[in-house]
């Protein structure tokens, strides 16, 4: 065989590894698209609108998520643990009433430092932190990265008087969600539950239940 119809040959099989190449990858796309939506939910969206509408390179950024992510393996609470996280996001709830913006601070605080406990990188790493937090928990990381800026915002901004409280106020219930998503035992991790899934052996849900809504509209209340 002659040098030339070799080369000849070798040029046909790239090209038609290329274009089976491009015609995987264009079969491939819009599923792995619906797949990130799927999993990703609202973060889906709000990739899309930081990336200026460009699907691609908002799918390119959580593709990289779940690739450095997606294998975290979350490391169980022990029964004292989730215990004294409960309690002390209940006494930041309480303390709200009279020190929002204290209460926000600890309610960041209290957030980061459980993620990192979960096994999710440490909060000193607040952005990877929420890259990892969005690939497991995609539905309620945004209340994290809502109460995380207030807690960041300088005192004398426009935090303060009735419109701030109310931000807080707001940025703390969104963040609760994220909060018992952490601190809810996995179906191996033991603990009982009520009839709406909601574990009824901690000390928070013995003594007060979900107090959020009550204890943070109390402030209102005061203040009206």
């Amino acid at each position: 065989m002659s040098t030339g119809l070799i080369i000849a040959l070798i040029v046909i099989v790239a090209v038609v590894v290329a274009v089976a190449a491009v015609l995987t990858l264009r079969a491939r796309g819009p599923r792995h698209g619906a797949s990130l939506k799927r999993r990703f939910g609202p973060e889906y969206e709000r990739a899309v609108a930081r990336h200026d509408g460009d699907t691609k390179a908002a799918e390119r950024e959580l593709s990289a998520r779940v690739e450095r992510h997606g294998s975290l393996q979350v490391r169980p609470l022990e029964p004292a643990e989730r215990e004294r996280y409960e309690a002390r996001w209940t006494a930041a709830q309480e303390r709200f009433v009279d020190a929002p913006r204290e209460a926000v601070a600890e309610a960041d605080r209290l957030i980061a430092e459980l993620a990192g406990t979960r096994g999710f990188p440490a909060g000193g790493q607040y952005e990877e932190q929420v890259a990892a937090l969005s690939v497991h928990h995609a539905h309620h990381v945004e209340g994290y990265r809502r109460v995380h800026r207030v807690a960041q915002a300088h005192p004398d901004a426009a935090h303060d008087g009735a419109a701030g409280t109310e931000e807080m106020r707001e940025a703390m219930v969104e963040a609760r969600a994220l909060f018992e998503e952490l601190v809810r035992p996995s179906r191996h991790d033991g603990g009982h539950r009520g009839a709406h899934g909601d574990r009824t052996d901690t000390p928070a849900a013995r003594r007060d239940g979900h107090r959020t809504p009550s204890l943070l509209h109390r402030r209102q209340a005061k203040e009206s």
